[in-house]
């Protein structure tokens, strides 16, 4: 064996792996052939060890040491290829003597496929977080992780963690040509290992360490490290509800959905997180009992503040390890699903925060993000927008969607912020914006974002729900892409929440002359698919509880929001409801709490609206006239829009099995003898009433059979009297 004596400079290559520049370290270390052989020596085999003592390599089981390097920390072994074997172990003492056996990363050859390379690239590869991030991986069956991620602006990238003292010295990448992409295959490496990539820029020669953008599980917040993970084990039981939801006809189906911010609808002792699993079990029953459909969990995506709620995400492909792993979040959907409750996950493609260890400028330069900030930065958030245009962002978000919805099972998306998303100028000052190529404020690569987003969703996934929160008059965001629209399966309707809303917060003495904000919605109500939200948006940042919004005494602002919810669960469209608001708790939400659930022992308001809710779920969900033709003109017609003067509404909702008559009175006066023209003659009877005194009302109504009279009234032959309750609606069926 030859020595391995500095006698001269070392070359440029390895003086670049020891300053921790090197974009292939491949290129040095590991086996190469001698360029002038002997008889003794054909190959070097070289490793470098910062901090190493002694080291040595094991062929066989037979040990051979290596020579240092004079002065350096590289070891090197010549001899002739034959005595050795492919993938070999190096034994070495480090400076803390302790004893490290391990087969030589730099031994392997390249592992990514040149298709996962060339349809990343492409922004093709729909299951990109199989190949990107850390991933049990074997190799000649020999057992390691394998890292690779995307990085075009890196001059190096190291994995750092908890197995190398964060030494980026230790594991540098391979770069894989000009496709931007690096990796390295880490023997040995065990699950749950702590790590990050540790990026020199090739520009600035700036080094810092990043998060995984593919990262699987991360360190409980305020911690920032990725974490190795093994492939998921994880028994699903809910076929049932699968194969169900692949047939599922939404648009003609009812859809409740409770808004649920998992962090604090309950608390454990000292006030702690439940977990996943507890939720699981907690929320089933409760979800279930009150009667909605679905839940709708804001973003459980990793994030390190809890004061953002989950919208400015950090570990995108990662459930947050604040309730637990993301086996006890598979566990969590699952158990909902197997007691008959959806999944809605709250996804934020639209931005993302300014964090240092996460994607902002993650190689160094604007790569997830747009260099000029008028069109890569939000100003009101202080957050940076995803470049919709570059094909690995696309398929970044793309995958990550389809990564929830198969991964996880995950029933549906809503979607963040669209209406940022979508308009170049959204919240800026004039010359605070650029212009599409036509001159328009339309950001044309979000459009086609959205729609391949939706085609995809839709069509690997049937009977999945995608949800645009889009508060602008943006057209046809519901509508196929093939005739032009973006292709959500719903949007919220915030026209009508916010005119509700404006409405009902008003003193009843003077909705007479608001009364087209009742009525206005009805202009566009079938122009979208339309979700009715009442979210978390409405309850914070000084707006007032649902409940603190209604005007009045005690029993009037009660009877006011039992009033708007029966109106929300009668009015075309699906339905939303945040926590808390189904029992009408007083203070704003407030995320480092628990809901007041002890209200619900307080009083028989509380517990009165909570009925309400309970019941409108069940009329809504078993009757068809209320849900069948939630998107269709033909299920809905007024009766009365006209009387402004007394605050009164009317309108059929119509559906395969008769149809249901809705009245509205949202004046404090009770109106005995009202008339009110109908369409079809018969007997009709009270199936609903929010002034009931099971909801704490006054009980007034209409016990008794009501039979219709030849008296023309509205335009219709036939009319019935009534009895209106004071802030109350009724519901009635004929016979």
């Amino acid at each position: 064996m030859l020595s391995a004596k500095q006698d001269q400079p070392l070359p440029n290559d390895l003086l670049r792996i020891i300053a921790a520049t090197h974009h292939d370290p491949f290129e040095v270390l590991g086996r190469h052939p001698l360029k002038e052989n002997t008889l003794i020596a054909d190959t070097v085999l070289r490793v470098f060890l910062p901090g190493a003592r002694s080291a040595a390599l094991l062929f066989k089981q037979v040990k051979h040491n290596l020579q240092r390097i004079e002065g350096t920390d590289f070891f090197e072994w010549y001899g002739l290829a034959k005595s050795t074997q492919e993938h070999y172990q190096v034994e070495w003492l480090d400076r803390h003597n302790n004893l490290h056996t391990e087969y030589d990363p730099y031994s392997f050859a390249p592992q990514l496929g040149e298709l996962d390379i060339h349809l990343f690239n492409e922004g093709q590869h729909w299951n990109i977080y199989e190949v990107l991030g850390a991933h049990q991986h074997q190799v000649d069956g020999i057992d390691g992780v394998l890292f690779a991620t995307w990085a075009p602006s890196a001059e190096r990238i190291s994995i750092v963690g908890d197995f190398n003292e964060w030494d980026g010295r230790h594991h540098p990448m391979r770069v894989r040509g000009g496709s931007g992409l690096w990796e390295i295959f880490i023997p040995g490496l065990p699950v749950g290992s702590f790590y990050k990539y540790e990026i020199r820029n090739r520009n600035t020669r700036d080094v810092f360490a990043k998060a995984d953008p593919y990262g699987q599980a991360f360190e409980l917040r305020p911690k920032t490290s990725s974490i190795v993970t093994a492939p998921t084990a994880y028994k699903w039981r809910d076929s049932n509800w699968m194969t169900a939801r692949a047939k599922w006809d939404w648009q003609h189906s009812p859809f409740s959905v409770y808004e649920v911010h998992l962090s604090s609808w309950r608390k454990g002792d000292d006030n702690q997180f439940l977990s996943y699993r507890e939720l699981a079990h907690q929320l089933a029953e409760y979800v279930r009992t009150m009667g909605f459909t679905h839940i709708e969990i804001l973003p459980i995506t990793e994030h390190p503040f809890d004061d953002s709620w989950g919208y400015q995400t950090t570990g995108y492909y990662a459930p947050t390890s604040r309730f637990g792993s993301p086996d006890d979040f598979r566990y969590f959907v699952d158990h909902l699903h197997q007691n008959g409750i959806g999944i809605i996950l709250d996804w934020v493609p639209a931005h993302f925060p300014k964090d240092a260890f996460a994607l902002a400028r993650f190689d160094g330069s604007a790569l997830y993000e747009h260099e000029d900030p008028r069109l890569g930065e939000h100003r009101d958030w202080g957050t940076l927008i995803y470049n919709y245009g570059r094909n690995e962002v696309r398929n970044f978000l793309l995958a990550n969607a389809l990564f929830w919805l198969k991964e996880f099972h995950i029933d549906g998306l809503r979607v963040d912020a669209v209406a940022s998303m979508l308009h170049l100028d959204y919240s800026r000052e004039d010359g605070d914006w650029i212009p599409n190529i036509y001159g328009g404020n339309e950001n044309l690569e979000a459009m086609a974002f959205l729609s391949q987003l939706n085609v995809l969703c839709h069509g690997q996934h049937p009977g999945t729900i995608v949800i645009a929160e889009e508060s602008t008059a943006w057209p046809q965001v519901t509508r196929p892409t093939w005739v032009g629209g973006l292709g959500f399966s719903m949007k919220w309707n915030m026209g009508w929440m916010h005119d509700t809303l404006q409405y009902i917060s008003k003193d009843p003495i003077y909705r007479q002359y608001q009364h087209n904000q009742l009525t206005f919605g009805m202009m566009y109500a079938f122009t979208e698919n339309f979700q009715l939200p009442f979210s978390h948006d409405e309850v914070v940042h000084g707006k007032g509880s649902m409940i603190n919004k209604m005007p009045g005494d005690m029993w009037q602002k009660f009877a006011n929001l039992r009033l708007l919810y029966t109106y929300l669960y009668t009015y075309p469209g699906t339905k939303l409801l945040f926590m808390g608001s189904e029992f009408g708790q007083w203070d704003e939400w407030a995320h480092k709490k628990s809901l007041d659930w002890h209200l619900l022992g307080e009083g028989e308001f509380h517990t009165g609206l909570q009925t309400l809710v309970k019941d409108l779920n069940k009329l809504y969900t078993t009757l068809p006239s209320l849900y069948e033709r939630n998107f269709q003109s033909d299920g809905y017609e007024w009766v009365d829009c006209n009387d402004s003067t007394q605050s009164v509404i009317s309108y059929l909702r119509k559906g395969s099995k008769g149809s249901t008559l809705v009245i509205l009175n949202f004046t404090p006066t009770p109106r005995e003898n009202y008339r009110l023209g109908v369409p079809i003659a018969g007997t009709y009877h009270e199936i609903f009433n929010s002034d009931s005194n099971y909801y704490a009302g006054t009980n007034m109504g209409n016990p008794a059979e009501i039979p219709s009279s030849p008296i023309s009234w509205m335009g219709h032959a036939q009319s019935i009297e009534l009895t209106l309750p004071p802030l109350g609606a009724i519901l009635l069926k004929c016979n």
